[in-house]
């Protein structure tokens, strides 16, 4: 029996990023993941503006450690693409250099960059790593948790759990009650192939919006080697009242559709197409209780109109380090003291996943979107406000500002 201040569940980047921060403070914690390190995460790949800062939070340096590593891409915006064909292309920075600055996102797969995040943890002695430890039971104990592993042979109590073991997490639905919900649920594909053409000379990622597969969406990201991440995704709700098949509907885009049909006609398809779920930040849920946070996708905390959520899942783990030291500080670990993590989380988040759940609904009258895209393609104030919810600006400043709103409609 091990005994533990923190455990953290799942060393994923919201996992990987918490005992980071705790580390940084001087604070041990357990870090456990059934998985061994470096493993597969169906994801779309992409690292935002936001994911490069929360890395300097981490370190300062590591942002450039990145950007040495082979496998990753400097990404500098991303093209939306409207169903009348409008594109919006919004860089991560306004008048770049791609020469001489240093890039705002990157692209790379969860098997690396999850991979990148967790070595940095093992080089920290205040962190314990345990992988390859698939934790079967966690129950609620006296001054805490009892976490059993599946042969048994493992048992630690702790009297603070970080549960960020992603979409499928048994804690977040058995123990904290997030319940899944079509609505609030995105379901995705993704595949891996090689030699697309027409990729964008600065790797901005494409997202399509194509008027005969609406309210879902294409994506192509770039990827290094002459790889691209390809996939789609659809709300659940919509997946199940209209018994869409994700991988024909994708199948069929790629063959038929007459752009993406010439630029994948010398493509090959690598691997297997899988899919996986998104749980999207569309609405507010407590993410918190006695001796528990959540983090992450098990928070669900994706953004709910480009399923990104390796940022929020590195942010919501942030602040759940900084609750944790105030936890030990006051040797409080009442569900009532940790509702600050819950307000720390959504005043960074709420904003930007209210607009961008607005967006999402724009999906629904597909001539409202293609003005907005329109629109938005020759206002930079608009543009600008997309390009915050993959930057770190402070988005919620400037929507309280009335003369932000006036640009908005008379520019």
């Amino acid at each position: 029996m091990q005994h533990h201040d923190i455990c953290i569940l799942g060393a994923g980047p919201g996992g990987a990023s918490a005992a980071l921060h705790l580390a940084n403070k001087g604070i041990p914690s357990v870090l456990i993941d059934k998985a061994v390190f470096p493993r597969d995460k169906v994801c779309g790949d992409a690292l935002s503006g936001k994911v490069v800062s929360e890395l300097k939070r981490i370190c300062p340096d590591l942002p450039a450690v990145l950007s040495q590593q082979e496998s990753q891409l400097p990404s500098w915006g991303i093209h939306f693409v409207s169903p009348a064909g409008y594109k919006l292309s919004v860089p991560f920075k306004y008048n770049y250099n791609p020469e001489q600055d240093v890039p705002s996102g990157y692209i790379s797969k969860r098997v690396d960059f999850d991979n990148f995040l967790v070595e940095e943890a093992k080089k920290r002695p205040e962190i314990t790593l345990l992988e390859g430890i698939d934790v079967a039971s966690v129950e609620k104990a006296e001054g805490g948790y009892l976490l059993t592993d599946k042969s048994g042979s493992l048992q630690l109590t702790t009297r603070l759990l970080i549960a960020a073991n992603g979409a499928h997490s048994s804690f977040a639905r058995q123990q904290a009650g997030i319940k899944q919900e079509p609505e609030h649920y995105c379901a995705g594909l993704r595949a891996y192939y090689k030699g697309v053409q027409g990729l964008d000379k600065d790797n901005f990622i494409e997202l399509h919006f194509l008027k005969d597969f609406l309210p879902g969406y294409f994506w192509i990201f770039p990827l290094p080697g002459g790889y691209a991440n390809v996939g789609v995704g659809m709300l659940s709700e919509t997946v199940s009242q209209k018994k869409v098949n994700l991988k024909k509907e994708m199948l069929r885009i790629i063959a038929t559709h007459p752009e993406f049909q010439q630029r994948f006609a010398g493509a090959e398809l690598v691997g297997d197409i899988k899919g996986y779920g998104l749980p999207l930040g569309s609405r507010k849920r407590v993410i918190s209780g006695d001796n528990y946070m959540l983090v992450g996708d098990a928070a669900s905390l994706i953004d709910p109109f480009t399923g990104e959520g390796i940022s929020n899942a590195m942010i919501s783990g942030r602040w759940a380090a900084t609750q944790a030291e105030l936890c030990l500080q006051q040797q409080d670990f009442s569900a009532d003291f940790i509702q600050g993590y819950d307000k720390a989380v959504y005043n960074r988040l709420w904003k930007e996943l209210k607009l961008s759940r607005r967006m999402q609904r724009l999906l629904n009258y597909p001539w409202l979107f293609n003005q907005v895209a329109s629109k938005a393609s020759k206002n930079q104030a608009l543009a600008e406000t997309i390009s915050c919810m993959f930057t770190d600006l402070d988005l919620r400043e400037r929507l309280k500002q009335p003369s932000f709103y006036l640009r908005l409609l008379f520019n």
